[in-house]
């Protein structure tokens, strides 16, 4: 299985606030919470994650 790389987003701070870490797959992007990263993830296809972006964007 491939490893995964995560990558948080460089506006995330130390701060606190709502954040999440994504890493690409070949076919997949991953999704999880920064604060619980051994709490599980979720897995999107990516027209998926690029639909979950773009709606979150619309907020």
């Amino acid at each position: 299985m491939t490893r995964m790389v995560w990558r948080k987003a460089s506006r995330s701070n130390a701060q606190g606030g709502d954040c999440v870490e994504v890493a690409t797959l070949p076919g997949a992007i991953g999704v999880r919470d920064s604060k619980n990263p051994g709490g599980g993830h979720l897995m999107l296809a990516p027209r998926d994650f690029a639909a979950l972006v773009a709606g979150l964007k619309r907020r």
